[in-house]
């Protein structure tokens, strides 16, 4: 099994029932089999989408720790590598992204890896760039 990024839209689909597919499945079984490897903002991103979701009442609080800890049993890698704002920036600026996003396909770029995304804009912006979207294996 080969090595992805993941990038967040993926991952929070595991978190909720009516947001997964197919694919976010796929991927998490990937990530377990043979890694990932997300920006160092996935954490925040990730806590982000948590806290949005407590705050709207479609999660409670504990929901949100075992979550969290289903996380840690995952072989995910965060990037010991964070690029410079100004490679961010010029990420963002050629493919119309968020510097968030950016975070996401520059690391792909850097390591030649494809990219687990749901995002549709991010995904549009990696096919440009060259970068494959990451294809897990078909679930048996």
């Amino acid at each position: 099994m080969s090595r992805f990024v993941l990038d967040c839209s993926v991952a929070v689909a595991w978190f909720f029932e009516d947001e997964t597919d197919v694919y976010a499945d796929a991927v998490m079984d990937a990530a377990v089999a043979g890694g990932a490897i997300v920006p160092c903002l996935w954490h925040h991103e990730i806590a982000n989408a948590l806290i949005v979701a407590e705050r709207r009442g479609r999660v409670t609080a504990a929901k949100s720790a075992r979550y969290l800890s289903s996380l840690d049993a995952l072989r995910i890698d965060l990037d010991s590598v964070p690029p410079a704002a100004g490679e961010l920036l010029a990420v963002g600026r050629d493919f119309a992204l968020s510097s968030y996003d950016a975070a996401y396909l520059h690391l792909a770029m850097r390591e030649g890896l494809p990219l687990a995304t749901r995002d549709r804009a991010l995904e549009k912006a990696a096919a440009t760039a060259g970068v494959e979207r990451f294809a897990p294996p078909e679930r048996p």
